[in-house]
């Protein structure tokens, strides 16, 4: 799957969080020399993308976002087999669908989210038609949950990684192939583009990089999220399972060895304080009423962190080009969706450093802006 870049070239890449190390693994397999600047530590403990589920569910996300995001993430699914592939370290990678659950009550709700769903696989054939559930097809699907509840919706083909995993997998590779890793170093990218030794710079820093989407359209934001890590050996979840709630929808991600990460709190906020006891009460009495088995479950963790977003809460890529500087990309507002859809972004950065456009970005809507000294233009929407 790789191919070597046309010339050799050096990159500097700032912000070594999921799509920094994605970047970099990929330029140094492709014969690039990389350094990678972090202000934190290899551990990626300030990374958005250490406190996820890392569920890849296009068809599951339909509901709340756009179409490209939903394309974006279609894409990524098989590209997440293909880069896990690659990497010397196993990664935790499940593709078994999402199981969909609501209470009576909830009925209603429950309804108008299948149609929605439904609506959107008729508008793109890519997706997979949701699968309703009675009483004894859940039973069968995922045993664990039939006792309180006697329906339920199966979304075939979607599924998750483990985030931490992958983020230690990316970290080994970048020490297999002698990435230059720039740990606890703070830089300005545009400080970088004076470097002449390097063909391009790659600002990856997410809501680091805030001062640097000033222009109009592109003020960038945190959006607040909370997740609970919990050990539960009595509670056996084979595959992502959601809440529909009217007032706080949950998801449960299981990984391996019983652990399981709950969340679903969106927050307009870049605060990054401790979880609120409002959203840990209402995160654990949601858990607990999908398996009685959460009762007795240990909370191994309670994190807080802020997604990068951009007005439209769509990612985009945005290119500058001055002349006597080197080219500088700036990847950015990944928002709520940064594991579905990064291997879409991922691929279309490489095509945009090879050849200087993205068929893929094209294809997806993903969106491309370039500036060439001072004047800017859309180059794909």
């Amino acid at each position: 799957m790789n191919q070597a870049l046309s010339m050799p070239s050096k990159y500097a890449i700032v912000g070594a969080g999921l799509m920094g190390r994605l970047l970099a693994v990929a330029l140094a397999q492709r014969g690039a020399q990389v350094d990678l600047f972090d202000q934190g530590g290899s551990d990626a403990s300030g990374a958005a993308a250490r406190i996820a589920a890392a569920m890849l569910a296009p068809l599951a996300e339909s509901a709340i976002t756009e179409d490209s995001v939903v394309r974006m993430g279609i894409h990524s699914l098989p590209r997440w087999k293909e880069l896990i592939s690659e990497l010397s370290n196993p990664v935790y990678f499940q593709q078994d669908g999402t199981l969909i659950l609501w209470h009576r009550q909830d009925s209603n709700e429950a309804e108008r989210f299948t149609n929605h769903l439904e609506k959107n696989c008729r508008h793109n054939p890519q997706l997979m038609l949701p699968q309703k559930l009675n009483s004894a097809e859940l039973r069968k699907l995922e045993p664990g949950v039939a006792d309180r509840f006697i329906q339920g919706l199966y979304l075939p083909g979607e599924g998750q990684l483990d985030n931490r995993q992958l983020l230690n997998a990316l970290l080994q590779e970048l020490i297999i192939l002698k990435v230059n890793c720039l740990w606890n170093t703070a830089v300005d990218p545009e400080q970088l583009r004076n470097d002449s030794q390097y063909q391009c710079v790659i600002d990856c820093r997410g809501n680091g990089a805030k001062d640097a989407w000033t222009s109009p359209g592109k003020s960038l934001r945190g959006v607040r999220g909370e997740v609970v890590r919990l050990f539960a050996p009595e509670v056996k979840l084979r595959r992502p399972t959601r809440l529909i709630h009217p007032r706080y929808p949950i998801y449960i991600a299981p990984k391996e060895n019983d652990v399981y990460v709950v969340g679903a709190t969106e927050i307009e906020s870049d605060d990054l304080s401790e979880m609120s006891v409002r959203s840990a009460m209402e995160l654990l009495s949601a858990v607990y009423t999908v398996h009685s088995g959460f009762a007795e479950a240990r909370i191994l963790e309670m994190a807080t962190q802020c997604r990068p977003t951009l007005k439209n809460n769509l990612p985009e890529i945005w290119v500058q080009k001055d002349k006597g500087l080197s080219d500088l990309i700036m990847i950015n507002g990944l928002y709520r969706h940064g594991f579905m859809i990064s291997p879409a972004v991922l691929d279309s950065t490489l095509e945009l450093l090879e050849v200087g456009q993205s068929n893929t970005a094209f294809e997806l809507g993903l969106s491309i802006t370039s500036n060439t000294s001072n004047h800017e233009a859309s180059v794909c929407v």
